[in-house]
């Protein structure tokens, strides 16, 4: 074969990688900008805003994420990770003694069980059990909100983060494409310089003397 002929057949095979990386990665760029602005947007709608620096307790100055972001909107898939895990799920924890919404659930049926029979009996203690009652499910109605919201917020840092995977795939097929280009040129360019007549042969392998 030819060594211009093959030249062109390396180079124009490597122009048709090159143009179908590019394109892989415009559409990861595509669906990383369309990832990143879903987020922003969602999170924009929800108008939270982290507590000023100088109303952060004792517990929450320990979160560095906290501090970092103290006064900012929320708008960034990891600041929705900060507020779900290092502000909700703090307070949370302690409001239910680490208890999650379905484990308040025994409880809170224990009490509508002990009213119900006080009020069978008309016992003495029946009022103090319905304000224990009101206050379990108010309870239980608050770590349910707050948990909603927590995972709400993860799902947009979830969301987010393939949006940001998808911004290192595109750059990864950006670079691989470039140097396809590169090398597809410089191929291009060996052909032009390549006598028409000059032929590629593989080297000959050395034959080993034979033993006598």
């Amino acid at each position: 074969m030819k060594r211009r002929t093959l030249d062109l057949l390396f180079s124009i095979g490597g122009l048709g990688l090159a143009v179908l990386l590019l394109v892989v990665g415009i559409v990861l760029t595509t669906n990383a900008n369309f990832a990143n602005d879903y987020v922003r947007d969602q999170l924009a709608e929800q108008h939270i805003t982290f507590k000023p620096a100088d109303t952060l307790t004792a517990e929450e100055q320990k979160s560095d994420c906290l501090r970092e972001n103290a006064g900012k909107p929320m708008t960034t898939g990891k600041q929705a990770e900060c507020y779900a895990n290092e502000f909700i799920g703090l307070h949370l924890k302690t409001m239910s003694g680490g208890k999650t919404y379905a484990e308040l659930g025994d409880p809170e049926s224990a009490l509508k069980a002990q009213v119900a029979e006080a009020e069978k009996t008309n016992a003495a203690n029946l009022e103090d059990l319905k304000q224990q009652l009101a206050q379990a499910s108010a309870l239980r109605e608050t770590v349910f909100k707050g948990e909603s919201l927590r995972g709400m917020l993860l799902t947009s840092y979830g969301f987010s983060e393939f949006g940001r995977k998808a911004e290192q795939g595109a750059l990864a097929m950006y670079l691989g494409a470039g140097l396809l280009l590169l090398l597809s040129i410089a191929g291009l360019v060996h052909a032009s310089r390549t006598p028409a007549s000059e032929t590629f042969a593989a080297p000959e392998r050395t034959k080993e003397p034979a033993n006598t």
